[in-house]
């Protein structure tokens, strides 16, 4: 053994190591995407890791290694995990061979993602057993003993880190590379009777399913994962939470009996302290265990972040074994319905929760006294000081990305027509914004074809454009483009390629020629797919040579049928620049026309005149074309 200090997401990669994972594989997406590139870099020759195209390819390429009795690790983020439901929803009733492992890696908040989902309901829904660290250090060991319970019951397992696990950091002692587990797969045995899903089938795996979860109620009651302390003795009001709560709740109680709040304090002291359940296993849930930490307390106030899970689970067994005890949290409204908890906010809602409980009352009012946490608002304890706001930044498109030229061509040459633009998840979401907006819509990854295809086919007489990244296009696209083509729609695709999946770190994809194992391949073309296809026209062009790119889209936009534009020109991540723009200021006459058109960060205000950053700038040069006086040149 020996000590690391590790980001949560290499910490998980480390621990699957150590479990001896044969094969892990995923779809980058944040918060969890370090993961799988830590894999990349520590592995050992008996690992092989991969990018998949997408989710649900992911997890079906792990259920073959599972199949085979090898153990296999999927990678995603938890709107990824909508992606893969198809094929996991069926594999828990075929079940596994050797341990797979399901992280799926939640954002409240959000910070990176379109929605709050709460994979621990999904792992209720999807009746898949579930893990929920509570630190980076928790999450080292937590996927060393879910490969281990993938194993025993054959079933895969969710491992499910919230984005201040995945990147909250910890010294961690972890195994030497002799110390991990020799995982020797057995090979994939025929037996149509087990790894062919049948309604039959079916039916007798879902009462074993149902069996096993019952039996894993009372094992996880047992597991130290799920515990009971006492803080400071013990007590009639008591707390429960799960994950990076706990963390919180943990610390915030530990110091509310030493607070400058006499009448917190004082009521901690009359108390004796206080009860604290820590959930680590949200579903099956630890029944038992939490029966125990129950009984005797007048009120319980809950900490997790997103789905009420623990605290419906608390009310059930309350009503279950005639418990008096009242459960308090999200549905009560004594925690914020949505987004993250804070230490702030956990510490906040512990002390209004004690003020409301005296130990001459049973009973916990019906309301609180005041709102504990307004709806995604934080408010600091009122015996700290406030902290100032942070000022608002909104998020823009990089100085010099193609992807601004991209969406001002294809705006420039719509002008004064009514055109439907459909967006996507990306780097280029940020097309939206002012003044560029040109993302109509965005719902998920490549969903904009098919919107496209719907708006159209209700109103004919609008242009439709569907815009997504290249790596978009393998991930999720390529079927909505052949059922357009297929449906006769009437749209035009544009591809944003940039050569890399930007938004989530620039990981490579299947139009790259790379792959994470560091293997040159042959690049698949867009260009050969969409033909195969059937699309009427394909046509590639440099973003930044604005007159082309607008007359490009005039072009092919007016042709009948499904065609396609594929802006290509490279992140500026991937080829750092080595000119600049420079403004003469004597031919300036400070009509604006480059800020009000394009939005570049790299076009400011200085002394009340129009300039460029050079810090920014990346030297690509649309501006240049945007300028009516021609006074933006490349220095």
């Amino acid at each position: 053994m020996h000590k690391e200090f590790l980001m949560g997401n290499e910490a998980i990669a480390l621990g699957a190591l150590a479990a001896g994972v044969n094969v892990v594989c995923g779809y980058p997406g944040t918060p969890s995407s370090e993961v799988l590139e830590t894999v990349a870099a520590r592995r050992t020759p008996a690992t092989y890791v991969e990018w998949s195209v997408n989710e649900k390819a992911a997890l079906e390429m792990a259920a073959g290694v599972a199949y085979s009795g090898g153990r296999a690790l999927v990678t995603m983020k938890q709107v990824g995990l909508n992606v893969a439901s198809d094929p996991l929803m069926s594999l828990e009733y075929v079940g596994v061979k050797g341990g797979l492992v399901v992280l799926s890696a939640d954002d409240p908040g959000p910070i990176s993602s379109q929605t709050e989902q709460d994979t621990r309901t999904f792992a209720r829904f999807s009746k898949v057993p579930c893990f929920d660290p509570s630190s980076a250090a928790e999450a080292y060991q937590m996927i060393q003993e879910a490969f281990e319970l993938s194993e025993k019951y054959g079933t895969p397992v969710f491992l499910r880190p919230t984005t201040r696990v995945c990147h909250g950091y910890a010294s961690i002692d972890v195994k030497d590379v002799n110390e991990y587990h020799v995982n020797t797969p057995s090979g994939f045995e025929k037996d149509s009777s087990r790894w062919v899903i049948f309604p039959r089938l079916s039916f007798a795996n879902h009462a074993k399913i149902e069996a096993r979860n019952e039996k894993l109620q009372d094992e996880f009651s047992d597991n130290a994962l799920n515990s009971i302390l006492e803080i400071n003795g013990s007590s009639r009001i008591g707390f429960a939470a799960g994950g990076i709560s706990f963390a919180y709740a943990l610390e915030e109680l530990t110091s509310i009996c030493t607070t400058d709040d006499r009448t917190v304090r004082d009521l901690a002291d009359q108390f004796g302290g206080f009860g604290l359940l820590k959930v680590g296993t949200p579903f099956p849930f630890p029944e038992k265990l939490a029966l125990s930490f129950l009984e005797g307390l007048d009120a319980v106030l809950v900490f997790e972040e997103l789905d009420p899970v623990i605290e419906r689970e608390l009310t059930y067994i309350c009503g279950k074994y005639g418990l008096k005890t009242r459960i308090c949290g999200k549905l009560s409204h004594h925690t914020a319905p949505s987004g993250e908890n804070t230490r702030d906010s956990v510490r906040e809602a512990a002390c209004k929760f004690i003020k409301e409980f005296s130990a001459d009352s049973a009973n916990i009012p019906a309301e609180p006294t005041t709102s504990a946490v307004s709806q995604g608002t934080e408010t600091s304890p009122s015996d700290t000081v406030q902290a100032p706001k942070l000022p608002v930044r909104p998020p823009v498109l990089c100085a010099g990305c193609p992807h601004r030229a991209s969406f001002y061509a294809v705006k420039k040459a719509m002008k004064g027509k009514k055109a439907f633009f459909g967006g996507d998840i990306g780097c280029y979401t940020l097309g939206n914004a002012a003044p560029l907006d040109m993302v109509d819509t965005c719902l998920c990854m490549g969903a904009g074809v098919n919107i496209a295809q719907g708006i159209g086919c209700i109103d004919p007489e609008t242009v439709c454009f569907a815009f997504v990244g290249d790596s978009t296009f393998f991930a999720s696209a390529i079927t909505g483009v052949v059922n357009a083509v297929y449906n006769q729609a009437n749209m035009t695709l544009i591809i944003l390629d940039n050569s890399t999946t930007a938004m989530t770190g620039h990981q490579p994809h299947p139009g790259t020629g790379k792959t994470l194992m560091g293997d040159v391949v042959n690049m698949i073309d867009p260009v050969r797919i969409l033909e195969a296809i059937g699309v009427t026209e394909v046509v590639k062009v440099n973003p930044l040579d604005l007159e082309q790119s607008v007359e490009t889209v005039k072009r092919v936009s007016a042709l009948p049928g499904v065609k396609a534009i594929i802006f290509k020109y490279p992140c500026i991540a991937l080829s750092k620049p080595t000119m600049h723009c420079e403004i003469d200021a004597d031919s300036c006459v400070d009509c604006r026309t480059c800020i009000n058109e394009i939005g570049c960060p790299a076009l400011v205000i200085r002394d009340g005149a129009v300039d460029i950053d050079t810090a920014l700038c990346t030297g690509c040069g649309l501006c240049s074309q945007v300028c009516p006086m021609g006074c933006i040149s490349l220095a």
